[in-house]
């Protein structure tokens, strides 16, 4: 297997704005960038008012993850990842 290949594993957490409630944003993640996707915890408002929390383990190549997480970027979506897990 080429390194390229190997699969690692990324816990984030984001923040989906309720504007976003309609958009399949984690499926993308999974049809578009072939990742698998585990919700380990999630906070929505009731009725969908208000913002949606998540937490999220992100399993596929280095360069799946990287992908993922600049479709995310894109959306301008708030991200919080290892390095500053300290403000979770």
């Amino acid at each position: 297997m080429a390194s390229h290949d190997i699969l690692t594993n990324k816990r984030i957490r984001v923040r989906i704005p309720k504007d976003y409630r309609q958009e399949p944003v984690i499926s993308h993640l999974v049809s578009d960038y072939d990742l698998t996707v585990n919700i380990s915890a999630a906070i929505l408002g009731a009725n969908a008012i208000g913002d949606g929390w998540f937490d999220l383990e992100l399993q596929g190549t280095s360069e799946q993850i990287d992908n993922g997480l600049n479709y995310l970027k894109q959306l301008e979506l708030e991200i919080w990842d290892d390095s500053n897990i300290g403000y979770w």
